[in-house]
């Protein structure tokens, strides 16, 4: 007899209690994260502030830390980047109260000692394949930010440039060293 292992669902996944890790769900296996040490916490923080600044000022949409999207369904995806963006044009329904359906517009994964680059490279390829029209990279271990953008191209930046969103925010711009935290 074989046995096979039990999938979980999205709404499972945002029903099961709270505790010292997040979960993320991939084709119905659930994926238990570690708590990321004070870099992480820091550099994601640099890109909320940055992003969210130029998104409010513009009334462009909504700016999210560690939010559910569902990328996929039958079985479940849940992805929850450490930032992400979202225009007005598909916040029709307001907030939902569980995770939303479908891909952010900005996905922003900050890269942590733990993760590898295989695992970084699944996201960036779920996120692009639910429809994210920007995935960027942040690797405050080398001061890279590595875009990936929708139409199949990739740009990287060291901390000595500046970081445009012109896909999704025309005339956003950013020193990369501010990001990291270095300004």
């Amino acid at each position: 007899m074989v046995a096979t292992k039990r999938l979980i669902t999205a709404d499972e996944l945002l029903a099961m209690p709270e505790r010292n890790c997040r979960y993320e769900l991939v084709k119905g296996e659930l994926i238990t994260l570690p708590i990321e040490g004070a870099t992480h916490g820091l550099v994601a923080a640099q890109v909320v502030m940055e992003i969210a600044a130029f998104v409010k000022a513009r009334n462009l949409g909504k700016v999210f830390i560690r939010t559910g999207f569902i990328l996929a369904t039958n079985p479940d995806t849940v992805r929850g980047p450490d930032v992400s963006f979202v225009s007005n044009e598909r916040l029709v329904d307001g907030n939902p109260w569980g995770y939303f359906t479908g891909a952010p517009d900005l996905a922003v994964e900050v890269v942590s000692p733990n993760d590898t680059s295989t695992e970084i490279s699944e996201k960036v390829t779920e996120y692009l394949a639910a429809g994210t029209q920007l995935v960027a990279v942040v690797d405050p271990d080398v001061g890279t930010i590595t875009k990936h953008h929708a139409q199949g191209n990739i740009t990287r930046l060291s901390e000595n440039d500046t970081l445009a969103l012109d896909d999704i925010m025309p005339g956003f711009e950013c020193a990369a060293a501010e990001i990291f935290g270095r300004r």
